[in-house]
Order: structure tokens, then C-alpha cells, then sequence
């Protein structure tokens, strides 16, 4: 009985010890390590037993810093700033170049972010990143931007490395940080463009963006199931529409408006509000695109419809055509010249003759899902997630098409769309699986800029006046404006 009292006492006796050497009293933090949540502001315990203070500078090791320097490898891409001359020929061009916008002047570009009553869950957010102290600087030899991010500084050792990612408590105003945070504080890096809006309403993926011609209004489709229209004036939303499932892709011409749903297709004419449901489709329908009057639509089953626009009032389109080909989803179709491309999960590009409707060659230079076309000049531009974006260009008068060039990436790559900045440079907008959107100049292929999100950007769209629209997996909708080079720099 004495004996186990004796080794009770002797073990409190020992706790005690272990506790005083720790060199604790009541309420202070008996753990030498930082509180993680106090250092991001969030600690709300009083006391907290981990310390409440900024971790002290640890002692380097300079041999050893050096020689892990020299071992590691970068974590930014490298981009070959040489100029890259594709192919240079005196052919027939064989693929359209990309039809400037001639819709009416967006008044989102002088957007101010009205505080106007209307719809709550989807408001305006104006933002003046450029004005932002928190804008992350990159320093000359460490980033290739550094010149086109306005940053003059050379060499700063002191300024604190940028992780290519959004700071989420940034994003909701809680990072207590600062500038020493390793996540960006910005919506994006560059001087080659501007972000105008942020459009708050869509809870899913944003899957398709529209502004019809002659329109004051902007359309975007969700995975949530709902169409929703933004006034181009304020920035609100005008009207929600259910749709009752999910949206895969949304697109405009003319009046008309088009909305692929699974084993249907919406059709609205805004001019004279008549509505349709085109059916015909099995599953989702990912991608449609509108040419020598008639709509195209790629569907999950690996199949193209064809409709026929006509005169009839009770259903305006009238199938014509189902192009078989694919063995997986069809992914994304492009027109160009005469011919239709398709791309397509089971990793091929086909190629068909848009007035007999037939396959004429496959392409099989990716080895991943085909994601997006893009139709500019006389190349066509294809992107994977096999994390390449290759250049294909018709090699003889028949029209056979080879890789000109091949461009890699960190990440898969999800959709290409092309426009001319106010100088008619063209620009490459390429969003990538890393939740990132790059801007390219063509044909060299240099990176004027890039845009971050808080998920992967799934849908972009070219307005007017150099402007474009990204939506993202959250449901966020982003005005952008492509802006001339300061002091009218050449490429």
C-alpha cells in the first residue's frame, strides 16, 4: 500500500517537473511552437498553450543553402522567348481566321460597381487590383514576367517568395499576413490586361458564357441547372431561369440562343422570344457550334447532330445529319473553311467535310483527352490534357494537316480562345487544370500574363472592344479587358 502511494506521488511528482522545465505558469503556453491559427489570425483561445507570436528567422546554413538551390528545380515553367516561326507558306488558307466581334460597345468596360437594390445572391464586385497593395511583386531573374508585371525592382532577397496560387484568406479578408504571405493577394499578374468585374450568383460551374449580338444582356449556364442574365450596365442579374438539369455548354448566334442539356438542346430567340427543345442528343451535350446554317452538337455518346435551319414555326430545326466517328464523348467541335474538326476523349481530332457531312482524316497526336479547338488563320490550335497545345497546319493542297509546333504545359489544358488586343496583336487565352488562365502572344508563344481562380476555368468567351468573359468551377463569372502594351511595345 505505501508502496504504490510512493510511486503516485512520484509520478505527479515528475509531471510537475516536466511541466516547471517548460518553464510554464497559469495561462501561458506551455509549447514552444508557433499557434498555426494565430499566425493566420483565427485563434480564438485565451489561453492557447502554443505561442502567440511571429516565427524568428532560422539560421541558415549557406553551404547547404546553396547547393539545395542548385538542386532543385524551378517551379515555373520555362518559355523559350525566341520568336517561333511556325510554317510559312503561300497556300490556300484552309482554316478561317477567327471573326472580329462587331457587337455593341460592352458599358461593362466602364463598369463602377453600382450598389444598386436588386438580386443579392448575384452582384457586381468591382476590383482595382492594379491599385492593390497586396499585388505580389517578382523579382527580374526569377520569374519571366517580371518586366510586364511593373515591377522595376532586381534582386530584392528580401521580398518573399510567391506560391502560383490564390490565398484563401485573402480572398475572404481575413489574411493578417500581408505582403509576407506566400500565396498571391491578386486576381492575376501582368500589365497586358485588367480585371473589370467579378459577377457573384452561380453556385456550380460556370459551362457556358454568351453575349448575342445586339444584346445588352449576358448569358451564362451552370451546373447548378441555371441560366442567368446579366445587364451589361450594372453588372446585375436580371433574370434566373431553371432549367431543371445540368448545363454543358451555351453558345450564341444571332438572335438565337443555344443551351446543351442532357438529350436536349434549348433554343431561345431573343428577338421574338419563341422557345424550342430540340431533341436528338443522347446524354450531355458538351459542345455545339453554328455554320452554313446549320447547328452542330457533340454529345456524350460520341456522336455530331446535324440540324437544318428552316422556315417551319412549330420546330425551326430539323436533324439532317449524325456523324459517327468518336468512340467517347465528343468533347469540343471548330469550324474552319469547309471543314468541321471534333475532339474528343478517346484522344483523336477528326476532320469532316462540312457539305457531305463525311469523315476525311483523324488526327492522333495526342494521347490524352482532346479538350478544345481553335480555329486562327491557316492553323488549327488543339489542346489536351496531355498538358500540350499543338499547332496543326495543311502540308499540301489537299488539305492533309501535321503538328507544326508543339507547346507543353505544367498542366492539362482545358480550353483555348483566341482575340487581338487593341494594337490587332493576336492573343492566346489558355486555362489550364491548375485553376490558372495563360495569356500567350502569337506565334512566339510568350506569356504576357496570367490569370488565377479559386477553381478550374471551364468556360471563356470574346466580346467586344478587346473584351473577354471566364467562368469558373465555382460558379464565379470574370469581366476581363485585354489593354495595348504600354508605350507600344512590339512582340
Amino acid at each position: 500500500m505505501d508502496v504504490k502511494a510512493a510511486r503516485r506521488f512520484e509520478d505527479n511528482k515528475w509531471d510537475r517537473s516536466v511541466f516547471n522545465r517548460l518553464g510554464a505558469r497559469a495561462g501561458q503556453a506551455i509549447n514552444g511552437n508557433i499557434c498555426h491559427f494565430y499566425s493566420v489570425g483565427r485563434c480564438n483561445r485565451k489561453p492557447c498553450r502554443f505561442v502567440h507570436a511571429e516565427p524568428s528567422s532560422p539560421s541558415i546554413n549557406h553551404k547547404f543553402s546553396k547547393q539545395l538551390h542548385k538542386e532543385q528545380p524551378r517551379k515555373s515553367p520555362s518559355y523559350n522567348t525566341r520568336k517561333n516561326v511556325w510554317v510559312s507558306t503561300e497556300s490556300e488558307d484552309r482554316i478561317r481566321k477567327t471573326p472580329k466581334s462587331n457587337g455593341p460597345k460592352n458599358s461593362l468596360a466602364s463598369s463602377t460597381g453600382s450598389d444598386e437594390p436588386g438580386d443579392k445572391s448575384c452582384t457586381l464586385k468591382t476590383e482595382k487590383i492594379c491599385e492593390d497593395k497586396n499585388t505580389p511583386k517578382y523579382n527580374g531573374t526569377q520569374n519571366p514576367l517580371a518586366s510586364s508585371a511593373g515591377n522595376g525592382e532586381s534582386g530584392d532577397k528580401s521580398s518573399t517568395q510567391k506560391t502560383e496560387k490564390i490565398c484563401e484568406y485573402w480572398v475572404s479578408g481575413d489574411c493578417v499576413k500581408g505582403d509576407n504571405c506566400q500565396f498571391l493577394h491578386s486576381w492575376f499578374r501582368g500589365d497586358g490586361f485588367t480585371l473589370l468585374a467579378k459577377l457573384d450568383g452561380h453556385k456550380k460551374p460556370v459551362s457556358g458564357i454568351a453575349l448575342p449580338l445586339g444584346s445588352n444582356k449576358l448569358y451564362s449556364g451552370s451546373s447548378d441547372g441555371i441560366a442567368r442574365l446579366w445587364d451589361c450596365n450594372t453588372g446585375q442579374c436580371t433574370s434566373v431561369i431553371n432549367l431543371g438539369a445540368e448545363v454543358g455548354c451555351l453558345i450564341c448566334e444571332g438572335p438565337w440562343v443555344f443551351i446543351g442539356m442532357p438529350n436536349v438542346i434549348k433554343a431561345w430567340n431573343i428577338e421574338s422570344s419563341a422557345e424550342f427543345s430540340i431533341d436528338g442528343p443522347a446524354g450531355q451535350v458538351y459542345c455545339m457550334v453554328v455554320s452554313d446554317e446549320m447547328l452542330f452538337a457533340g454529345a456524350q455518346d460520341g456522336n455530331i447532330l446535324a440540324w437544318k435551319g428552316s422556315s417551319e414555326t412549330e420546330n425551326p430545326f430539323q436533324l439532317t445529319a449524325s456523324l459517327k466517328g468518336h468512340i467517347r464523348p465528343v468533347m469540343c467541335i471548330a469550324v474552319g473553311g469547309k471543314r468541321l474538326y471534333s475532339g474528343s476523349m478517346d484522344n483523336t481530332i477528326r476532320v469532316w467535310d462540312i457539305k457531305t457531312l463525311q469523315s476525311v482524316m483523324t488526327l492522333d497526336g495526342h494521347t490524352d483527352a482532346v479538350m478544345s479547338l481553335l480555329c486562327w488563320d491557316q492553323y488549327l490550335l488543339s489542346c489536351s490534357l496531355d498538358r500540350t497545345i499543338k499547332v496543326w497546319f495543311a502540308t499540301d493542297e489537299e488539305g492533309n494537316l501535321d503538328v507544326a509546333y508543339t507547346h507543353n504545359e505544367e498542366h492539362g489544358v482545358l480550353q483555348l480562345h483566341g482575340l487581338n488586343d487593341p494594337d490587332g496583336k493576336p492573343v492566346l487565352l489558355c486555362a489550364c487544370n491548375d485553376s490558372s488562365v495563360h495569356l500567350y502572344e502569337l506565334p512566339s508563344f510568350i506569356e504576357r500574363g496570367r490569370i488565377f481562380e479559386k477553381s478550374k476555368v471551364r468556360a471563356i468567351q470574346i466580346g467586344p472592344n478587346s473584351l473577354f468573359f471566364t467562368g469558373d468551377g465555382t460558379g464565379m463569372l470574370s469581366v476581363w479587358k485585354l489593354l495595348a502594351k504600354p508605350g507600344g511595345e512590339a512582340s
